[in-house]
């Protein structure tokens, strides 16, 4: 029995897709106007996540993530400019090449990721038509109007908004910050399509001129397009419940009648060092950052498995490098195992497998189904049999430990940098001559650059930290 956690009914419940054996899931995609920070990706691990857990138990999975390359304006309601419009100012270039840029990078970092990307990923731009006849068709059914900036969707034609954040109406206009505009039938109304200013880059054709589509609309005419008008799972942040899921659940009631998803699932925010993320407090770092550092990126995929994904969780520097300790004890604990020959009885590996698929079973209870692996990993009876079941659990966790021995390889073979080299050829002189306070203070100062030296019978070893 699988159980998740309802946003739109606020329980866990028992799921059940809509087809027999397949899984129709719809994850809102990155904005690609800059670098993906390791917010945005903590939501990428989780959907990696659901979906790898839903094939672990047997299911086919059709699953659609939308890349936004036009439209989202830069509040979530209907304010500013649009970001990729903002970005091609900012970097003096035309926005599908900014476009390519960063969704090529945010691509990239899920790779770094192991994340096993949805079987469609769907460009905004390239799904302009399906977006205009959603508009058209909303118009005709009376839940759309023009105004001078737009085509609006009317609140009041619905028998219930909101219907997903348990919010009156009033808090509603509140938390999407709407301006005053006396041409909306009701100030909560929404854009749908945007008429563009003159100098706007990114615009199309449409029966009320050039305009182009608003952020809420290409997820609800795209996940209608692949996976019709009701599907399974909606996933993104908790952030995208109060307007844009909101408004996306009120564009398809008015167009089909039908909420779009059975099951609306939001992982939490990320904090960093107690607090929220911000430009202007230079804590927003991205995965390419994190390397600089000395953090891998399955290290960050291990840290945020310490949380519940509907937990906030709080990112330290201290902790991400816990975590890649972390890592690298599982990779040498799995290939001890490998090459263990010990016996196990086949009724202690069918209760070890038996709590990790309900600990995953139960609304993706990551950190405790990590808490097998770590009894495995931790038994003093070294088995293939354990180093098997390890890698049937990485299906799930999708840490990439087959490839264990090449990760430990290539952090030995690191290329020191020259001022390292520098520090150990001082060191070594300084040990030669006895001088242990300052081979220690040099020791000191490398660990400060990012590295570890480590004494053994063998000679000298350096790791990355």
């Amino acid at each position: 029995m699988i159980q998740l956690y309802n946003t739109l009914t606020r329980e866990k419940e028992e799921f059940h897709p809509i087809e027999d054996n397949l899984v129709k899931i719809y994850s809102c995609g990155p904005t690609v106007y800059n670098y993906a920070h390791i917010g945005n990706l903590r939501a990428y691990i989780f959907m990696d996540t659901l979906r790898r857990m839903l094939k672990y138990n047997g299911f086919k999975i059709k699953h659609v993530m939308n890349i936004t390359d036009v439209g989202h304006l830069e509040s979530d309601a209907d304010e500013g400019e649009d970001k990729m419009q903002k970005a091609a100012i900012r970097e003096n270039k035309d926005p599908y090449e900014i476009a390519r840029f960063y969704e090529k990078a945010f691509l990239k970092d899920l790779d770094d990721l192991n994340i096993d990307k949805p079987e469609i990923i769907a460009r905004a731009t390239e799904h302009i038509t399906d977006m205009l006849e959603f508009v058209k068709e909303l118009v005709k059914k009376g839940f759309a109007y023009e105004t001078s900036k737009g085509i609006y969707f009317d609140i009041s034609k619905l028998d219930k908004y909101p219907v997903l954040s348990n919010r009156n109406v009033e808090d509603q206009i509140a938390g999407a910050r709407v301006e005053v505009d006396e041409e909306k039938r009701n100030s909560y109304d929404f854009a749908v399509w945007i008429k563009a200013p003159e100098n706007h880059i990114m615009k199309w054709e449409s029966p009320w001129g050039l305009s182009y589509p608003g952020w809420h609309m290409e997820c609800s005419a795209m996940g209608r397009k692949y996976l019709g008008e009701q599907f399974d799972i909606h996933t993104g942040g908790i952030d995208h419940i109060p307007t844009h899921h909101e408004n996306e659940i009120a564009q398809c009631k008015g167009l089909s009648g039908k909420i779009p998803a059975k099951y609306w699932m939001h992982v939490e925010f990320l904090q960093v060092d107690g607090g929220k993320m911000s430009k202007s407090l230079g804590n927003v770092y991205t995965l390419h950052q994190l390397k600089e550092k000395g953090i891998e990126p399955l290290a960050y995929k291990m840290f945020c498995f310490s949380a519940h994904y509907r937990n906030k969780l709080n990112f330290t520097f201290e902790g991400a490098k816990a975590s890649a300790i972390s890592l690298d004890r599982l990779r040498d604990g799995f290939l001890k195992h490998q090459s263990g020959n010990s016996i196990i009885d086949n009724s202690i590996i069918d209760n070890y497998r038996n709590k990790f698929t309900e600990a995953i079973n139960d609304d993706l209870n990551i950190p405790l189904a990590l808490s097998y692996v770590w009894e495995i990993v931790k038994n003093p009876n070294k088995s293939s049999q354990f180093s098997d079941l390890l890698l049937e659990f990485d299906k799930v966790l999708g840490l990439d430990i087959k490839n264990s021995e090449n990760y430990i390889k290539s952090k030995k073979e690191i290329n020191l940098p020259k001022d390292i080299i520098e520090l150990l050829e001082k060191r070594k002189k300084a040990r030669e001559n006895k001088n242990w306070d300052l081979s220690d203070k040099i020791r000191d100062e490398i660990k400060e650059k990012g590295y570890i030296v480590k004494d053994t019978k063998n000679g000298v070893v350096v790791e990355k930290l």
